[in-house]
């Protein structure tokens, strides 16, 4: 599937379908499955940071639960329809009267969209096992309501769940130079420092200026990726 890829960048798109049914609890009010994952979706807000960035070579990820699509299917775009548009005598109301007036989706579904450095293999299965074996407890709170899930107890069932509910993608999250993460990410934390080096330090004399670059050099260690460096999911440097 190579129109998932694009250089380094992989584009991951999952719909997995929600199971259609309610919780059986005596006291609370019946909940949709549906709409238990969305609320453990928002609570992920309230973290300090999203679960998914303890997975490594995340650029960007997006979760939501698709309830129903309300596209109107006029025109259609089958070869049959292409055809009645030439076709003059067949009136246009007729056309219509033979298409449905909306499609809708049988389930409700989990979407979650990932952008993540893939590396010259252009490989999803690392991504995946390491996405499980980082927050497989996360996952089985997200997913745990899904169809065919069930099934999954270990990386290997999960990388074979995800495979069976991916749509081959059509748009990249244009926001990544294409580098592995840990790159970006001290890339990130090199001009933040600077431009609050830069700042600090107006007006100063050449050897003032000399020595506090130094100084700030041997503090940023610009050529070590692993430290000191932005982390994962954070926000803003302080």
């Amino acid at each position: 599937m190579t129109s998932n890829i694009s250089g380094n960048a992989y584009a991951l798109t999952i719909l997995s379908p929600i199971k259609d049914g309610y919780t059986q609890d005596e006291i609370a009010d019946e909940i949709a499955y549906a709409d238990i994952v969305r609320d453990r979706l928002q609570g992920w807000n309230t973290e300090l940071n999203s679960p998914m960035a303890l997975t490594k070579q995340t650029y960007l990820c997006r979760f939501f639960v698709l309830d129903d699509v309300y596209t109107e299917a006029l025109p259609g775009a089958s070869a049959l329809d292409t055809i009645i548009d030439w076709l003059p005598f067949v009136p246009d109301w007729f056309r219509r009267c033979a298409l449905p007036k909306e499609d809708h989706l049988k389930s409700r579904y989990l979407v979650f969209s990932s952008n993540f450095y893939c590396g010259p293999n252009g490989q999803v299965d690392d991504y995946l096992r390491d996405m499980w074996n980082a927050i497989s407890d996360r996952i089985n709170e997200i997913w745990g309501y899904c169809y065919g899930f069930e099934d999954v107890n270990d990386a290997d069932s999960f990388i074979a769940y995800m495979k069976k509910c991916q749509l081959t993608a059509t748009l990249f999250f244009v926001g990544s130079n294409d580098d592995p993460l840990d790159e970006q990410l001290k890339s990130l934390y090199l001009k933040q420092k600077f431009t609050k080096f830069a700042i600090a330090n107006q007006g100063r004399d050449a050897a003032d200026l000399k020595q506090n670059f130094q100084t700030f050099y041997a503090e940023v260690q610009p050529t070590n990726l692993s430290a000191p460096t932005w982390a994962a999911g954070k926000y803003r440097l302080d």
